[in-house]
């Protein structure tokens, strides 16, 4: 306490330029993963596999791969360079002092009296600030869904249903953000220089009660679970369960293909009860082997301590970010840099805080991903111990050619970016080698392609 409470005298100097040392961060960040993306493009113009993909995927398919690479890297370039300018925009014009000068004037001026306090302004101002940031990001939501994503066969979405899940989403941002942060203000004026211990516990809480929560209130509004079928799919993956002693409760097959060819497959729930949820598109592009040696690996995250390390790991730096918060959030001079002059509210300060700390949140980040890469291979040494080598390598490949994934990358754009392993990477360590090609459909698939979620397998 008494450290955080020296390091927050010696940070909160008069006329200190924080306002050029964050821009600073932000365009600096910028460049270095616009740098990142340049040599990633290059590696999309080559114009043969990698060798242990040779035998594995058609010329047409990595053309066509290549050819989605590159017109995601392309709009990643505009995309990056719109949210640059727009985040330098909110600087150099003040947004926000004047969204929050704006926001008090509404609140006092139609509000009564006993609502014109910090936490009501708070929740008024982080609304408005949402619904701007919402309608500024459509133009690049709709770009990449019904522009990119069509054209390479993955979008399943309408524009009704993009218009309604917003909806949704902003609906959920009301009914769950709004107690969450009053809660999150309230406990900091409160409980006075220590409030991060009772931030980081009800930090805890709120995610104990999303893992809770999600599956019965929040899922069921944009996807529909079905429990699987009878047949050899459910018996191959209770049996799986059965032999690792994973407590499941519940398999369900979910309709990802309502919006995309998204495929994956994961699980969630308590310590005690697990549920196994399967999508759709993976179901119906792979084997049942196949299908059971893609949980296999899913299974081998749980068996080999990863998801509660990961949650260990995810509650220190909750714990070392509102630690560090609480040396920012009476900085009068980062306040001052940014136009709050006679006000300081706390939601502003947490956002500046946020921004200052971009280049430690750019470390983690990397260090993240060298921990999940390390934890990819060994779920999948784990799936070879239980005998799905084979399967699993052929599940991987098909996946690569259904999603036009890209087969190759530039070693540090993927070490910043990617959470896990390049495919020719997992499949040396699996130790795969064929003489004939595995995808037997791929024909097929590639003209309905499968595009593999953020979490991939």
């Amino acid at each position: 306490m008494d450290i955080l409470q020296r390091l927050a005298r010696v940070l909160d100097r008069p006329g200190f330029p924080w306002k050029r040392l964050i821009v600073g961060f932000s365009v600096g960040q910028y460049l270095f993963e616009g740098f990142l993306s340049l040599r990633q493009y290059r590696i999309l113009q080559q114009k043969k596999p990698p060798k242990v993909l040779a035998e594995e995927v058609s010329q047409e398919v990595f053309d066509k791969s290549q050819a989605y690479g590159r017109a995601k890297a392309k709009f990643g370039f505009v995309s990056s360079l719109y949210g640059q300018a727009q985040n330098l925009g909110f600087i150099y014009y003040d947004i926000l002092p004047r969204l929050w000068a704006l926001t008090g004037l509404w609140l006092t001026s139609y509000a009564p009296a006993k609502y014109t306090g910090e936490i009501v302004h708070t929740l008024i101002f982080f609304f408005a600030l949402n619904i701007i940031t919402t309608l500024l990001g459509l133009p690049i939501s709709y770009y990449s869904t019904f522009v990119l994503e069509e054209k390479f066969g993955f979008n399943k979405q309408t524009v009704k249903l993009w218009v309604t899940d917003m909806l949704k989403g902003q609906a959920l941002m009301v009914v769950f953000g709004a107690p969450l942060l009053s809660a999150f203000l309230a406990i900091i004026q409160k409980t006075g220089n220590s409030f991060f211990y009772y931030l980081w516990l009800f930090g805890i809480g709120v995610q104990v009660f999303t893992i809770t929560i999600y599956p019965i209130a929040i899922l069921p509004l944009f996807n529909k679970l079905s429990p699987l079928e009878e047949g050899s799919l459910k018996t191959g993956v209770e049996g799986l369960a059965k032999r690792l002693n994973f407590p499941l409760k519940e398999l369900y097959v979910i309709d990802g293909s309502k919006r995309s060819a998204h495929s994956n497959a994961y699980f969630y729930g308590l310590p005690w009860k697990k549920h196994i949820v399967i999508y759709d598109t993976l179901i119906e592009k792979s084997e049942t082997e196949e299908v059971v040696a893609v949980l296999s690996h899913e299974l081998g995250h749980w068996s080999l301590s990863h998801t509660t390390k990961l949650f260990g790991i995810a509650q220190f730096h909750m714990f070392y970010i509102f630690a560090l918060f609480s040396v920012f959030i009476g900085n009068r001079s980062l306040y001052h840099s940014f136009g709050f002059k006679e006000e300081f509210p706390i939601i502003i300060g947490f956002i500046l805080f946020s921004d200052a700390l971009a280049p430690m949140d750019t470390i983690v980040k990397l260090l993240m991903n060298v921990l999940s890469r390390k934890f990819e291979f060994q779920a999948d040494e784990f799936a070879v111990k239980l005998g799905y080598s084979k399967e699993l390598a052929k599940s991987l490949i098909k996946l690569q050619i259904q999603n036009l994934s890209t087969m190759d990358a530039d070693w540090l754009y993927a070490s910043y970016h990617f959470s896990h392993p390049i495919l020719p990477e997992r499949l040396g360590a699996l130790g795969w080698s064929t003489d004939e090609k595995t995808a037997n459909e791929k024909q097929a698939d590639s003209e309905k392609p499968v595009k593999a979620s953020d979490r991939e397998l």
